[in-house]
C-alpha cells in the first residue's frame, strides 16, 4: 500500500487525462500587468485619436506605442517644439506679448522671453 497522498493525486491526474476541457485556474501575475498595459495603451491611442487637442504633438507622435518604445531626452526646447509653445512670434502674438505675428518683441516685454 502506497502513500495515500499520492494514491489520490495519481487518482486526479488519471480523472485529468479523460477531461477532454482543460482549465486554468491561475494566471500569472505578469501576464495580467501585461494585458492590463496594453489595454491602457489601445485605450490611450484611442483617445489619442479622438482629441481635436495637440494636433502638432501628433504630427511628431501619431502612435502612443511607438513613443512609448523611444528613449527622448526631455529639454524645454523640445517640448517647445513639439507642443507648439515655444517662444515664436505666432505664439507671442496669441497672448498678445507683440502686436502682429511678424512684428517685434514689445520692448516692455523683451526681459520676459530671453
Amino acid at each position: 500500500m502506497g502513500n495515500h497522498g499520492n494514491e489520490i493525486a495519481d487518482n486526479l491526474a488519471k480523472e485529468a487525462t479523460k477531461n477532454k476541457e482543460i482549465m486554468y485556474n491561475k494566471i500569472p501575475k505578469s501576464q495580467i500587468v501585461q494585458q492590463v498595459k496594453q489595454q491602457n495603451i489601445e485605450r490611450w491611442q484611442t483617445q489619442w485619436e479622438q482629441t481635436t487637442k495637440g494636433s502638432t504633438t501628433k504630427q511628431f507622435f501619431p502612435n502612443i506605442k511607438e513613443r512609448l518604445k523611444k528613449r527622448l531626452k526631455l529639454t524645454p526646447n523640445f517640448t517647445a517644439t513639439v507642443t507648439a509653445h515655444g517662444k515664436t512670434k505666432a505664439y507671442l502674438h496669441r497672448f498678445k506679448i507683440i502686436d502682429s505675428k511678424s512684428a517685434h518683441v514689445k520692448p516692455e516685454t523683451k526681459q520676459w522671453i530671453t
